[in-house]
């Protein structure tokens, strides 16, 4: 889905990608990123943020929790992250991210809330009066009070599935002085997911009902003279910060706007963030006309729906002989050992040619390497390192 928007808005990239992977510096089946042009989305993001006065908290799950990334992200002037599990906070954390946001979308587990504590989270979420009187007494232990943000929902909004939970938000003000009541804890805020989606059948981005009910709880919050959090994550580009600004919000949570990926940055030319990450495999063989490239990172975002999917066979390394070629990738429902690559009639796939992908990733829900680039812009592109999906370093070759 991306590999067109790569090509056109960042082809040095991939022409790095390409040749450090001929020349054995990256494995098959890698997130490669772009570093440097991470470091400059998250430049246009902070400068975007800053009028509005948002706080900006980077998503690194979908990289892997990378700490190369992490400080890629720092480079640009966002210096705080939002960790989606514990794994992901620990991980942020040693990549020299603050916390600013913990417990969404995944709770804290109970054995776990004094590690969370420790790591002194800006907020942290909660969806239930249990959890909140957890992460109270974790923090109360460790000498804090911690800021709790409360997770609501109405009639009419919508989870993804396995993401509900929450307090109903007409009891807001009911739930806000119960965690002033907790020592360690206090009422800081409200959240929800999403606040905005993508929509297939216009491409653009549009606000949920969910948003609404933070709008309406905001108001409730401050007719009683409390200022507030609004954390309103979802489908994050800077193009986007004035209409949440607009909205309440005063918190957001780029993770593909890191790296361009988007659903708004497939066909836009106008959006300063420039796609950062490919997929890089290698031909493995050949069976029935068909050459098969290595899988383990073959992620099919399905914000998009079914789609054609094509690869950009690159025999030698070489850009510039490279040509497309039709994929097809295993369903969900199976393991991705391979995908299966057709050549377009008069060309040849042969074994070891390098093969790119551009994918909206969810790296750490895959068994793929991570290897960030530095010097892309500069004409040095080198390997930063090689990392698995999550964060640790990856044992390779």
């Amino acid at each position: 889905m991306f590999l067109s928007a790569l090509h056109r808005r960042n082809p040095e990239f991939l022409r790095a990608a390409a040749a450090l992977h001929a020349g054995g510096s990256v494995p098959a089946n890698s997130y490669v990123l772009d570093l440097d042009t991470v470091t400059a989305n998250a430049r246009a993001m902070r400068t975007a943020a800053d009028p509005h006065g948002l706080k900006v908290y980077a998503m690194t799950k979908q990289v892997g929790r990378n700490p190369a990334f992490s400080g890629a992200v720092r480079d640009g002037g966002i210096d705080a992250a939002v960790a989606v599990d514990m794994a992901c906070a620990r991980a942020a954390a040693a990549g020299g991210l603050r916390i600013g946001h913990l417990g969404h979308l995944v709770q804290v587990p109970r054995h776990e809330a004094a590690a969370a504590a420790a790591l002194a989270p800006d907020h942290w979420t909660v969806f239930s009066d249990d959890k909140a009187a957890e992460a109270a007494h974790a923090s109360a232990a460790a000498g804090r009070t911690q800021n709790l943000l409360a997770r609501i929902h109405t009639s009419g909004d919508r989870f993804y599935t396995g993401h509900e939970g929450g307090f109903p938000a007409e009891d807001i003000l009911a739930v806000a002085d119960r965690f002033d009541a907790l020592d360690g804890g206090r009422f800081a805020g409200i959240t929800t997911f999403p606040a905005l989606l993508f929509d297939r059948a216009t491409g653009t981005v549009v606000p949920t009902h969910n948003l609404g009910t933070l709008q309406r709880a905001a108001a409730a919050l401050a007719a009683t003279g409390r200022t507030v959090e609004v954390n309103a994550p979802g489908t994050t580009s800077s193009a986007l910060f004035g209409e949440l600004a607009s909205a309440g919000a005063t918190q957001v949570e780029p993770g593909h706007g890191l790296t361009g990926t988007t659903p708004l940055h497939v066909g836009r030319e106008d959006l300063p963030e420039i796609p950062a990450v490919a997929y890089v495999s290698e031909v493995s063989h050949e069976h029935g006309g068909r050459a098969y490239c290595f899988g383990g990172g073959l992620y099919i975002d399905p914000v998009f729906g079914d789609y054609p999917v094509r690869a950009l066979v690159v025999p030698g390394g070489d850009l510039d002989a490279a040509f497309l070629a039709d994929a097809e990738i295993p369903p969900p429902s199976a393991i991705d050992y391979y995908a299966m690559l057709t050549p377009p009639t008069g060309r040849r796939i042969a074994t070891g040619d390098t093969v790119l992908f551009g994918f909206r990733i969810q790296a750490f829900v895959t068994r793929a390497y991570v290897t960030p680039l530095s010097g892309v812009s500069t004409g040095s592109a080198h390997v930063e390192g090689i990392w698995a999906t999550d964060g640790r370093p990856a044992l390779w070759p």
